[in-house]
């Protein structure tokens, strides 16, 4: 039982990082209908930004503030240069220039901060928790609190705010919403920028618990994308819970059976998920026929 629930906790700590990833890509993929597979890399920025600060003699704070602030700046950047004038190319372009700019970025995390695995010190000082056996990370609470709150946020923004309901109609008809005066130019940016941050996010939290470095962000990218498509790609919710489960399943396989084939265990999962459900588990039914 302890055994059960040490693997459980773990598994939702990582589903968590996951879960901010997936819903990264998720903004972008609605609003703009491009997949970024450059998300990871802003998770890799963020972290190590937010190390050089700390080291520089910053307050946690602050370094976490300017790193986001950071983040979200060359998402807005990657979006203006790279993304906006190739909007009208192929979807296999689009995906090859995601690639690309994280091949580019993470070269430059190479030449700015090296080899070397960096640390950040435990955003929260406490003590381990025991509980039903298991010990739990006070940083992995906070790394799921963080999760709901952020949830909770992008549900008012998203439903409650002008820009938001901009962005949902962007995602349900971009041609209808320009017709009714919505720059959708500027909303792709937004989007852009607001993942950028997520990702930021999410290499900030895990850092405590695990060294950042330069190629940190693919894996931990990779691990989102297909939470989101076995989520849903067409809901934040669905994503969050599709990045769960991947949390879940890595640490359920490498425990029971072994590190070596969690990921191939991930990925037969996700093979599965597409084969029966390709709109992912938790998509809403439709009448659209496609």
């Amino acid at each position: 039982m302890e055994l059960l629930m040490q693997y459980i906790v773990t598994g939702l700590t990582v589903g968590s990082i996951y879960a901010l990833l997936a819903i990264g890509f998720v903004t972008i993929y609605n609003i703009t209908g491009i997949l970024n597979f450059a998300q990871g890399e802003f998770a890799m920025i963020g972290a190590l930004t937010c190390i050089t600060f700390a080291n520089a003699g910053l307050p946690i704070s602050a370094s976490i503030i300017l790193a986001i602030l950071i983040s979200a700046t060359i998402g807005l950047i990657v979006e203006r240069t790279a993304i906006r004038h190739a909007r009208n190319t192929t979807v296999i372009i689009l995906i090859i220039i995601t690639i690309g700019v994280s091949t580019f970025l993470k070269g430059m995390g190479l030449i700015i901060w090296g080899t070397n695995p960096k640390q950040l010190a435990p955003l929260i000082k406490m003590e381990p928790i025991h509980f039903m056996g298991a010990v739990i990370n006070p940083q992995s609470i906070f790394i799921f609190i963080v999760l709901l709150i952020l949830l909770a946020v992008l549900y008012v923004f998203f439903e409650k705010t002008y820009i938001g309901s901009a962005l949902r109609a962007c995602e349900k008809n971009p041609r209808a919403a320009k017709l009714m005066g919505i720059n959708t130019s500027t909303m792709s940016a937004l989007a852009f920028t607001l993942a950028a941050a997520l990702g930021a996010i999410a290499g900030i939290l895990i850092t405590p618990i695990t060294d950042a470095t330069y190629e940190m962000g693919f894996l931990i990218g990779v691990k989102g994308f297909v939470g989101m498509v076995i989520g849903g790609m067409h809901s934040i919710p669905g994503a969050v819970a599709g990045a769960l489960i991947v949390g879940l399943l890595e640490t359920f396989s490498g425990g029971f059976i072994s590190t070596f084939y969690s990921d191939a265990i991930t990925f037969l999962v996700l093979i599965l998920v597409l084969f029966f459900k390709p709109n992912g588990i938790f998509a809403r039914a439709s009448g659209e026929r496609v």
